[in-house]
């Protein structure tokens, strides 16, 4: 045979080249491991870094501190405390719905509602659980290593005083942001600013490291309200009292400070705990004071008599012939209980004679009339800063017909508020003088807007002492040690066909001490049904038991001590000092 014959490998051969062909491989794998590795480590080591912090870095929230709400003294009215929310990411928990009941029998909830709601949000990151829990039971259940759940540190409003200012001082929704009263009013200062945070979370998510605040949060500014929350609290302690003792249907107190406009109590009947949301419905969670209307009815009357002095036509001392005790005006015959004969105007307001307070309107201009009850604030609101407040009515003088001018010289045919009607008073309180109402507390006297003379508003307060006096229809609103000035009310309300004869709204008005007015107080009760009705019955004595606690509160001297008391008081001592 001309071609070679190739000879087998011996064993020696064939196990060399065997050895070779894996040294071979192995170099090949060795090479291609450290090329890998240098372009991981080399050249795609920052695309590396950046997507384990995208899986392990997350940007979290720092809740901010709402604002603290007081009273003038300090007490605190709404407070902020901090509690947890647990939150879940769809993504994460979705890829193990094994845990989704173990997390369902934690919190709470329905294992199948919990599960239909992760899978029509497994698109998000996030999805809220349970809010504003107990902290202790919110880390209990975050601990239990289930997938994609975390705790978010949020917080609550607590209001300390409940019921007793919660028209005032409103309430917030569970985002902590404002919906009635002064927490929504001044929500733009109450609100703080949350901050930012990067964190390290593990596999589980839960956080194992705070890396780098991104921005610091900003806690929310203290609000100082107006309010006295020793006053409130004796205000709505009586009203309280006089609703149930009358049966009636609802009730609404205002204390004004006449020198600064400051409100110092305000509460009604019906009331609320804003710290029970079960309780937020509209009949009760309604601040009645500044949004319900009502006919003032006698209560309006000092107002006319002030617009009287202010057109020079009349004098203190003036007279009005009332006989025969009823006038006719078109079709209406307007009557007094008696006939009152010839009176002044202090006996005027006194007896309240509907027949005087006509005759007496009737003498005036109309725009001179309405000139002076709208500068007294009548159909315009107050400067509280309460959103909601209504504005009464007032109709223009050229609207008027004389049986509508001849009806509102004793209430009828207008609506107030009772913080207006608190804050008219307080005009003739302050001299003549309209100072802004306000909500939060002020360091000294507002500059303020001059409605009628100094002289006539003393002169009408000087009247309206005698309403209190025993023969006065008012005498129940007398305070011990106090000279008071005020006038009752009481309004039939409106139905359907005329006036009811069965339902009423009893009012007093009035301002204490007489001397030197400090306080402007009203007090409405709606439809008493305890069998009395009128306002020298129902509302005066409310009148009474508020001014004097708060005269006492505010430390103001009595300035009605007769001398029989004086003398008959022991002697202050060194020996006989509490």
């Amino acid at each position: 045979m001309n071609g070679k014959t190739r000879l087998p490998l011996t064993p020696v051969e064939s196990f060399q080249a065997r050895w070779l062909l894996v040294c071979a491989l192995s170099v090949l794998l060795g090479v291609t491991l450290i090329a890998r590795a240098v372009q991981l480590q080399v050249f795609n080591k920052q695309f590396l870094i950046n997507q384990a912090d995208a899986r392990h870095l997350r940007t979290a929230k720092i809740s901010a501190n709402r604002g603290l709400i007081t009273d003038r003294n300090g007490a605190p009215l709404a407070a902020s405390m901090p509690v947890d929310s647990l939150w879940v990411s769809p993504q994460e928990i979705a890829q193990v719905p094994d845990q989704i009941p173990e997390l369902a029998h934690a919190t709470g909830l329905d294992a199948s509602a919990l599960a239909r709601d992760i899978t029509s949000n497994v698109e998000n990151d996030f999805m809220y659980l349970r809010r504003q829990m107990n902290p202790a039971d919110a880390r209990a259940i975050a601990d239990r290593g289930i997938t994609g759940v975390h705790l978010l540190r949020e917080y609550r409003r607590y209001y300390p005083a409940g019921e007793v200012s919660g028209h005032v001082v409103g309430f917030t929704n569970v985002d902590e942001v404002g919906q009635e009263g002064i927490e929504k009013a001044f929500d733009d200062w109450l609100r703080g600013r949350p901050g930012k945070k990067m964190v390290l979370r593990d596999r589980l998510g839960r956080v194992i490291e705070d890396v780098e605040r991104l921005e610091s949060p900003s806690p929310g500014r203290t609000v100082a309200a107006s309010l006295d929350l020793r006053i409130q609290y004796l205000a709505y302690r009586e009203l309280k009292a006089a609703v149930y003792a009358n049966r009636a249907l609802s009730a609404s107190a205002v204390v004004l400070d006449a020198e600064t406009g400051e409100v110092l109590a305000m509460v009604n009947q019906p009331s609320y705990n804003p710290n029970d949301r079960s309780q937020f419905v509209p009949a009760r969670i309604r601040n009645r004071a500044i949004t319900d209307m009502f006919e003032p009815g006698s209560s309006l009357k000092p107002l006319v008599i002030a617009a009287a002095l202010e057109s020079g036509r009349w004098q203190p001392d003036s007279r009005v012939d009332t006989s025969p005790g009823l006038i006719q005006v078109g079709n209406k015959v307007i009557e007094d209980k008696h006939n009152l004969g010839l009176i002044d105007l202090t006996t005027l307001l006194a007896r309240s004679s509907n027949v005087g307070a006509t005759k007496v309107a009737m003498s005036l201009p109309s725009e001179q009339l309405w000139s002076v009850l709208s500068r007294f604030g009548l159909g315009r609101v107050t400067s509280s800063g309460f959103e909601g407040e209504s504005a009464g009515l007032l109709s223009h003088y050229k609207n008027w017909r004389p049986i509508a001018k001849a009806t509102l010289a004793y209430g009828y045919g207008l609506s107030v508020t009772p913080l207006q009607l608190a804050q008219t008073y307080a005009v003739l309180a302050a001299d003549g003088v309209m100072r802004p109402v306000s909500l939060l507390r002020v360091e000294s006297a507002p500059i303020g807007r001059r409605v009628i003379e100094a002289d006539n508003a003393r002169a009408v307060v000087a009247m309206l002492e005698h309403v209190v006096a025993p023969d006065g229809t008012g005498i129940r609103a007398s305070v011990p040690g106090y000279r008071v000035a005020g006038k009752t009310g009481t309004a039939r309300k409106f139905a359907v066909g005329g006036y009811s004869t069965e339902r009423y709204t009893a009012v007093f008005a009035g301002v204490a001490p007489a001397s030197r007015p400090r306080l402007s107080v009203v007090v409405i009760v709606d439809e008493p049904r305890g069998g009395a009705y009128y306002g020298g019955d129902v509302a005066a004595p409310v009148f009474s038991k508020i001014v004097e606690g708060a005269m006492r509160i505010l430390a103001i001297p009595p300035d009605n001590i007769s001398p029989l008391q004086t003398a008959g008081a022991p002697a202050v001592t060194a020996a006989n000092l509490p």
